[in-house]
């Protein structure tokens, strides 16, 4: 048994993720399986929703946490529990640790999302903000582990937590009995080790696919190569997998059951977390989205019926603003359009009449009635729409032309009405 660690016994096996199964049972929620046509029609084969992001603390750490907790002997429980988290494995600890009455301290990022370190003091942790990575912040845990002799809580190098987020996949070859392909985010491993074994050992025809995000991808690297290979600290919006690579223990389960492993930029993830507030009405954080963003933009493209497991929806209400407006500038849902008026009664209700007509919506509107090289009485007034895309954007460009405006698009489109093109050349 490793420093501080709960017993692992012989390893992740297929009974131990049934062991825990029953010992969770009643501390945590059977999430919901929902279709998703749109993922269907961009895949064209049926895909469904895992919701782990309704799961209790919101994430699927309290899965791995509770089994954890429960195979703790009373002399263990006593020492205290430590953990290092970017926030969803805080939560799990903080909520698991304090209904089986054992004290908690987390060690956390200082850049964690704020939504995550108000909601682990909720479930009765001490909350200790640390270092600008999860790293640091693993190393002040380590630190108190020895000073205050707690136990370390692994967020992902541990049988029991392995097994637990091992749950998942059971429930999803109940939920779904004809799936082909499991789709899971992955950070250090732990959550795609857990449905790899539960999923491979009951279903060995069933695909696995993890899915990282680029920004730091050691796990798909370190699976490719067939060692731990890890990578430096970046800022992502996927902050729940913000992990430099995996463990020894999680690499050989990942490549011993786990089909491939991908990986999802940014925009991608930003443009899945927008389409499922969209269309599946799910509120989804940046980690939590991944499986969704490698259906959305092709990085994956399944082979059969698809789960596509939502791994946690604690996202930053702060940050969510920022994320789909991202996200919509990125598929092309916002445009910028400068239109030359003559600065004369009735120019701009033309320019809004035809917008409307044509389906867009005008979010921003500035008027600029001084820019160079402009005569008086002609103004450059700048919108801010919303489209369907690329292609409507430039269907209300050609009925803007229609309307009596010419011009062509730049990198911001512009366009003149004729009394403004006729005051402009004088």
């Amino acid at each position: 048994m490793t420093e501080g660690a709960a017993p692992a016994g012989h390893g992740v096996t297929l009974e131990g993720i049934r062991r825990a199964r029953q010992a969770i049972a009643g501390h945590v929620r059977l999430t919901p399986v929902w279709p998703s046509l749109t993922l269907e029609r961009l895949g064209g084969a049926p895909v469904a929703l895992k919701c782990e992001n309704m799961q209790l603390t919101g994430s699927f750490k309290l899965r791995g946490a509770t089994t954890y907790v429960s195979r703790l002997t009373a002399e263990q429980a006593a020492r205290g529990l430590v953990a290092a988290s970017a926030g969803n494995h805080a939560q799990g600890i903080a909520l698991a640790g304090t209904r089986a009455g054992i004290n908690v301290t987390v060690v956390m990022p200082t850049i964690a999302p704020l939504a995550k370190a108000t909601a682990a003091r909720g479930y009765g942790a001490r909350v200790v903000l640390h270092g600008l990575s999860l790293e640091q912040a693993r190393e002040e845990a380590m630190r108190i582990a020895a000073e205050e002799g707690r136990l370390y809580v692994p967020p992902f190098d541990d049988d029991a937590v392995i097994e637990g987020q091992g749950t998942i996949g059971l429930e999803i070859l109940e939920q779904v009995p004809d799936v082909r392909e499991v789709i899971v985010p992955a950070g250090g491993g732990g959550l795609l080790a857990g449905i790899a074994v539960a999923v491979k050992q009951s279903r060995p025809d069933v695909r696995v696919i993890g899915v990282q995000s680029a920004a730091m991808d050691g796990l798909r690297r370190s699976f490719e190569a067939g060692r731990v290979i890890t990578t430096p600290s970046v800022r992502t919006i996927a902050d729940g997998v913000a992990v430099a690579g995996p463990s020894e223990r999680t690499l050989a389960l990942v490549r011993r059951y786990v089909d491939d492993v991908v990986e999802c930029t940014d925009e991608a993830i930003a443009r899945a977390i927008v389409m499922l507030i969209e269309r599946s009405k799910l509120i989804v954080e940046g980690a939590g989205a991944l499986a969704v963003a490698a259906l959305q933009s092709g990085a994956y493209v399944p082979r059969g019926s698809a789960v596509a497991v939502l791994s946690g929806g604690n996202i930053d209400i702060n940050v969510l603003g920022s994320i789909v407006r991202r996200g919509l500038v990125d598929a092309g849902r916002y445009q910028h359009l400068t239109v030359e008026v003559s600065d004369t009664p009735g120019e701009l209700a033309l320019i809004t009449r035809v917008v409307a007509e044509a389906g867009g919506n005008i979010l921003e509107v500035d008027h600029n009635r001084e820019a160079p090289g402009m005569p008086v009485g002609v103004a450059l007034v700048d919108f801010l729409l919303e489209v369907n895309g690329l292609e409507h954007f430039n269907e209300l460009i050609a009925a803007l032309r229609e309307a009596g405006l010419r011009g062509v698009p730049g990198s911001s489109a512009r366009l003149a009405t004729h009394e403004a093109r006729r005051r402009h050349d004088q």
